[in-house]
């Protein structure tokens, strides 16, 4: 019995991947990225897949979601809490189920675990406040389910801000670690250092971090303010007032103006437009910038119009539960006595802004915290890192070190005291307490004296570098967009360094690597090429001025043209072809037009749709206006208004889309522009230019350009009404609609004549190939990641010069014989894995460039990632023994080893390759790719995009970056950093991300080693103390070493310090290496720090102590006191590891030596003024190294012996350094050597431009929109002005308009 074999789906078993079309929604996705085990549904996950479940079980079983399946009529009901049993007049309808009050509304109980239990009344807010709707909150604390319209995004509160910033702060295992010793050092018998050496630094930690957390709350609560004191107007008493958006609730009907923003989901009752049309824009939504249209239902239509009327509206909606698909909407309006569906086109969106539409109205239906907008707002994934990951596990290190040099001095304490305490009388402190107990309190005597060796202002230099860092990236100018006044943004300031460390680029091509915005460059018009610079005489020339499109008073004056053989030839019109191709252009779209102060404004469904309608206009052929049934358009001057038959509209599986017009002379004609590929198969035999336009696609593929083929076809009367006749049944089949309507669309495609074909440019952004050269020269991979077809994607990879001429191209019907051919080696050698060691073979031989272009059809079949069809799903079986259970699970296991098996052979195979394209690939699948790679190949990667379908990508990346373009600002939102060009991303990377490693890992280095040699002296000293945790700094100095006279040195060398310029680094992209291979700041770099801080704090420690030695001062005084020996051990360290920072700088600026010498300065300014009598008077327990620094200080042999310990510190460490840069030097180094002669920069010499004649595979097809067009909304009229229909003709149709729909189901308030 093969239980497996039920839910595997083979290759030979499916057909082979479509390469032209995206292989299926995110939402058909069988496996979630993060899917690596199991795990508890998240409760938002849980309603959305609810409520997909249900709802071709509420569109199937009830056709308006009420339960019956016939006309309606009306019903009565019997008792509340029983059955319904309906009293239906004749005719008979089937019944769909039965229905059941349960106290608030009424419920079919056969359907299937409906999920629509929502339930809003509108002008209601009584109803939504009875008890069924309250849910407990704490105690017997209840509140409403349905949420107020105050948006809350604040943290704290007055009272709140306090307790919950201390808690959330000492959640940090530092700071809690630096609380429990503030505690024991409260304990006289366990402390030797006095509690504020700790306290001081605690407080100003926490000081810092609450500042911050302060400034960003009260910025959200002001933000929080401003969105909460809109106003709208909202029916209240039976009119409509003004009110703040903080208090509509759900239930309330708002009116709507021209460019206000929507503040609720709403669903939309009607509207000043025609038919209740409203247009929104959803730019802050989705990032797409072009307009969407919402349709209200038509009853609300025709009765909601005046404000009595919405005033006395009384309507109940029943619809899903708050989820967070913003594009999916199931809901049910009972009114009348009738129910009407709702779907996701009825509904605004909070975050969207009305445009187009002067006045609407809404019944608010999700408000506040439930909207979809607010659902999609959830915690992002915070990101660490590597430096943080690597900084961690370095303290951890640095925590057991202490602990177990903390246990052996307190072992040898013990030991001192049985062999020499005991019988001291002279120590003796009056306890009788055992060596081992004093040796137990010692231990946390000496956890207390050690703890610097974890400073805890290092996490708070750390945050102050990074902090800067992001305002240094903020301030380049370099990255600044001038043209759209664009800076480039951190809007992070925890993953600086990180930009350092970057393997992979996953980027976007559309509008990231493109500007996505489409012109039109050329055409091929019966067999003939223009856009060429030529003029009216066909004569070529390099320099020629531009087109003057003054002669025609339609022209925007935008369009970009040089070829004046085409203006000559359309106006003359020896070619009527050439009439013919721009008529086209201007007749066959689905782009809605709009007039402002006697301007012509299109609105496209796509930006491409928008460039040929704008081209045409431009050529002389307006599009002027459209009706349901007409279109208009001005010809070369004269306006011709045609009969439109029908609109064949646009999706994803046909790739054309047509128009069948009837002239004013009465002649039926369709035209028809579309992708070459489905163009030319229904083209009629005898097309004479079919070859020679065949040849200028490939010229445009060649190009890069965006190619659609134009054609059209004449009809005869007969032949049209026997098709008509087939379209309308189609137009209204009540079951697989768009199946049917392409069906009969294929019969009336077909037998078309060639026009031409036009070709569309989408721009590289400006530097885009020198960009991606110097990124590749630093070792950084690129791969596009893109929607777009795979020819499409491929002519921009020449175009960047991501692929060249000498590149062996890879697509994925090859590697996948590859990777089958791998995993059946793999499968073969199992048997022997367990005696013979893992060798990893290559896919291809060494020294070849090689490319990977594949396909999102192609990705699923390679990873194992397809879709599971409902037939496989409907063959599992439910294991019913314990056998089948565990066969069951074992072959699920295999299943699972081969796909992250064949997964990982995927990623090695990708990285072997010097670029990888994946086209067609949905925003999951993006993520996707950016997860495999970061979980097998364990690289950094960045993501780069400028679209909502980005930013999936964009959060899975170890860093995302958005750029501002024209898909809105989504991406942005969602990114780490952002800007407006892709240039910028190589000084990102190359200057800022290389420097802020550099910078960090010296800061580091650098922190470890003063703190090791700060610290450590306490252990050397610990010999000659009986282990008694002693310590040899006063008090205070142990206090402010840290805060103040070490602090600033290393703070502006993390800020400032470079090794070489900015200029030097993008010329050599090799410098970047070192971030990638982790060669400055790892755990041989870790020990060697500390090596260096135990070797110093000996010098520090052992010098004075030799000098101290029986030595008799100028005045016959022994200066060899304690207190003394305390003062030359802080001066030395204090001048050396100031020194040594000097020693570390790369970059020397007047700041940097001013905070060097000017530490050192404080120091001593400080000592002597805490060493003073006057102090000690006033505070004479917290001073008491009264004149230690006078005394001692003055002894020249004093200050010989601080020289002679800085000088044994700090020569070696400038002998190993000369000697490493002159027998060992590194690339910058050898370029710091020779700055002197790199003058400025040299300016990148693009290569030539690829051209492959003939080379039909990189053809670019048209990119039509991945949705429907506007033909639906053109055709049913709904976007057209006509005279309202008299209310009393309404009604009487309504019987037939609403067939199958079911009564209003009243409700009875509790």
């Amino acid at each position: 019995m093969n239980t497996g074999r039920d839910s595997e789906t083979t290759f030979e078993e499916d057909s082979q991947p479509n390469d032209e079309v995206v292989p299926y929604s995110d939402d058909e996705t069988e496996d979630e990225l993060e899917d690596q085990g199991p795990a508890v549904e998240p409760q938002q996950n849980r309603v959305n897949r609810v409520v997909e479940e249900n709802r071709d079980t509420i569109r199937k079983g009830f056709p308006f979601h009420a339960g019956f399946c016939g006309k309606v009529h009306p019903y009565t009901y019997s008792t509340i809490g029983t059955k319904l049993k309906l009293e239906i007049n004749a005719p008979k309808p089937q019944l769909c189920g039965e229905f059941s009050y349960n106290g608030f509304g009424y419920t079919n109980e056969s359907a299937q675990d409906s999920d629509c239990t929502w339930q809003v009344k509108a002008n209601d807010r009584k109803f939504h406040e009875q008890p069924h709707f309250m849910n407990t909150q704490f105690f017997c604390i209840k509140e409403s389910k349905y949420a107020n319209n105050a948006i809350k995004t604040y943290k704290y509160n007055a009272f709140s801000f306090l307790p919950m910033n201390l808690f959330e702060q000492f959640k940090r295992a530092a700071n809690f670690y630096f609380l429990i010793l503030l505690i024991l050092q409260a304990i006289p018998e366990i402390s030797t250092l006095a509690w504020y050496t700790t306290l001081f630094p605690l407080l100003l930690v926490l000081g810092i971090t609450a500042i911050k957390d302060l400034v960003d709350d009260v910025a959200r609560h002001k933000m929080d303010r401003e969105i909460n004191n809109r106003t709208c107007e909202v029916v209240k008493d039976g009119r409509f007032k003004i009110t703040k958006w903080k208090d509509i609730q759900v239930g309330d009907v708002l009116r709507l103006k021209k460019n206000d923003f929507i503040p609720a989901d709403i669903l939309l009752l009607s509207s000043s437009e025609p038919n209740s049309l409203c247009y929104v824009e959803t730019a802050e939504l989705d990032g797409e910038t072009n307009l969407k249209f919402k349709m209200a239902l038509e009853i609300t239509d025709q009765y909601l119009q005046r404000e009595d009327n919405l005033a006395a509206f009384d309507g109940f909606i029943e619809c899903e539960e708050p989820n967070n698909r913003l594009d999916k909407f199931t809901g049910t309006l009972f009114w009348r006595n009738k129910s009407f569906p709702l779907d996701a086109d009825k509904i605004l969106l909070r975050g969207c802004v009305i445009r187009n539409t002067d006045i609407c109205h809404g019944l608010v239906i999700f408000a506040g915290a439930d909207t979809k907008i607010m659902k999609n707002s959830g915690k992002t994934r915070f990101k660490r890192t590597k430096i943080d990951y690597l900084m961690n596990y370095m303290v951890y290190t640095i925590f057991v070190v202490l602990i177990l040099l903390s246990a052996g001095l307190a072992i040898g304490h013990a030991y001192w005291e049985a062999q020499v305490g005991n019988y001291s009388w002279y120590l003796y402190d009056g306890k009788n307490a055992t060596p081992s107990y004093r040796g137990f309190l010692n231990f946390w005597g000496y956890l207390i004296v050690l703890n610097t060796m974890v400073p805890i202002s290092l996490y708070v230099s750390v945050e102050i570098i990074r902090l800067g860092q992001s305002h240094f990236i903020n301030w380049d100018l370099q990255m600044y967009y001038c043209e759209k006044d664009t800076p480039a943004k951190a809007r992070t300031t925890t993953l600086n360094e990180q930009l350092g460390q970057i393997h992979y680029i996953f980027s976007d091509k559309t509008g990231t690597l493109t500007q996505n915005i489409m012109t039109f460059k050329k055409c091929c018009i019966n067999g003939q090429i223009y856009g060429d610079y030529r003029d009216a005489s066909q004569h070529s020339h390099s320099k020629i001025e531009q087109v003057d499109f003054s002669w025609n008073t339609f022209a925007d004056g935008k369009l970009v043209f040089y070829d004046h053989y085409l203006i000559e030839q359309i106006q003359s019109g020896k070619e009527p072809e050439i009439r013919q191709f721009f008529f086209l252009l201007a007749v066959c779209h689905t782009v809605m037009v709009d007039r402002t102060d006697g301007q012509i404004n299109y609105q496209a469904a796509s930006p491409d749709e928008g460039a040929l309608v704008n081209a045409a206009r431009n050529f002389g052929f307006a599009f002027l206006a459209r009706t349901q049934n007409t279109i208009t358009i001005s010809e070369l001057g004269t306006e011709r208004t045609y009969n439109v038959l029908a609109i064949l509209d646009f999706n994803s599986d046909r790739k054309r889309m047509s128009i069948i017009v009837r002239t004013p002379e009465g002649n039926i004609r369709l035209y028809c522009k579309g992708a070459d590929t489905v163009i030319y198969e229904r083209l009629h035999q005898m097309n004479p230019r079919k070859q020679e336009t065949q040849d200028s696609l490939d010229i445009f593929a060649s190009e890069t350009l965006r190619t659609l083929c134009l054609c059209y076809k004449e009809i005869e009367e007969k032949e049209f009404a026997e098709w008509n006749k087939k379209f309308m049944a189609a137009s209204v089949a009540s079951i697989n609609r768009d199946e049917a309507l392409d069906k009969v669309y294929e019969e009336i495609e077909k037998d078309l004549i060639l026009l031409g074909a036009t070709a569309i440019e989408d721009k590289l952004q400006d530097g885009v190939p020198e960009t991606i050269s110097k990124l590749a020269k630093a070792d950084i991979k690129i791969w596009v990641l893109t929607g777009d077809k795979k020819e499409t994607a491929e002519n921009i990879g020449f175009a960047c010069e991501l692929l060249t001429e000498d590149t062996t191209i890879c697509y994925g019907e090859d590697i996948n014989s590859l990777l089958h051919t791998r995993m059946e080696n793999q499968r073969n050698r199992g048997v022997y894995a367990k005696f013979a060691p893992v060798v990893q073979e290559p896919f291809f031989p060494p020294g070849e460039n090689r490319a990977l272009i594949i396909t999102g059809s192609w990705l699923n079949e390679i990873l194992l990632e397809k879709k599971t069809t409902k037939s496989n799903i409907l063959k599992l079986k439910f294991p019913r023994t314990e056998e089948e259970r565990r066969m069951r699970t074992q072959s699920k296991r295999r299943l699972e080893a081969k796909k992250e098996q064949r997964q990982k052979n995927f990623v090695d195979l990708a990285c072997e390759c010097s670029a990888v394209i994946c086209c067609r690939v949905t925003p999951k699948q993006k993520a996707m790719v950016v997860d495999l790679v970061k979980r097998y190949k364990k690289a950094i990667t960045l993501a780069i995009g400028d679209g909502a379908n980005d930013v999936n990508m964009i959060k899975t990346a170890h860093i995302g970056v958005g750029i501002s373009g024209q898909e809105g600002m989504q991406a942005v939102m969602s990114s780490d950093y952002s800007f407006a060009q892709f240039r910028y991303l190589q000084r990102l990377l190359l200057v800022h991300g290389r420097w802020s490693y550099i910078r960090m890992c010296k800061f580091l280095r650098y922190f470890f080693y003063k703190n090791f040699a700060f610290t450590l002296v306490h252990f050397w000293y610990s010999f000659f103390n009986g282990y008694s945790a002693q310590t040899v700094y006063e008090d205070w100095f142990i206090t402010l070493y840290n805060v103040l006279y070490s602090s600033l040195p290393v703070l502006l060398m993390g800020l400032l310090d470079q090794d070489v310029s900015d200029k030097l680094s993008l010329r050599f992209p090799g410098l970047y290496v070192v971030g990638q291979r982790d060669l400055l700041f790892n755990y041989k770099r870790f020990f060697v720090s500390l090596l260096h801080g135990v070797l110093t704090s000996m010098v520090l420690f052992f010098i004075p102590l030799g000098a101290y030695l029986q030595t008799v001062g100028q005045d016959g005084e022994a200066p060899s006191d304690y207190q003394s020996f305390a003062v030359t051990v802080a001066s030395a360290l204090v001048i050396t590891v100031n020194f040594q920072i000097g020693l570390d700088t790369s970059y020397w600026t007047f700041v940097n030596a001013f905070s060097i010498f000017g530490s050192i300065a404080l120091y001593f300014g400080i000592m002597f003024d805490f060493h003073s009598a006057g102090i000690h008077v006033l505070f004479p327990s917290a001073f008491q190294f009264t004149g230690t620094a006078s005394n001692a200080l003055r002894q020249p042999y004093i200050w010989l012996t601080i020289i002679l310990t800085v000088a044994v510190c700090l020569l070696p460490v400038v002998a190993i350094r000369f000697l490493s840069m002159t027998i060992w030097p590194s690339e910058s180094d050898k370029i710091q050597k020779h700055r002197k002669r790199f003058k400025a920069e040299e300016q990148w010499q693009r290569r030539q431009n690829v051209f492959r004649r003939g080379a039909s595979s990189r053809r670019s097809a048209y990119a039509f929109s991945h949705q429907r067009g506007y033909a639906d909304l053109i055709s049913s009229g709904r976007s057209i002005r006509r005279k309202r229909a008299p209310l009393d003709a309404i009604i009487a149709d309504e019987g037939l308009q609403h067939q199958g729909s079911a009564e209003y189901r009243r409700t009875v308030e509790s």
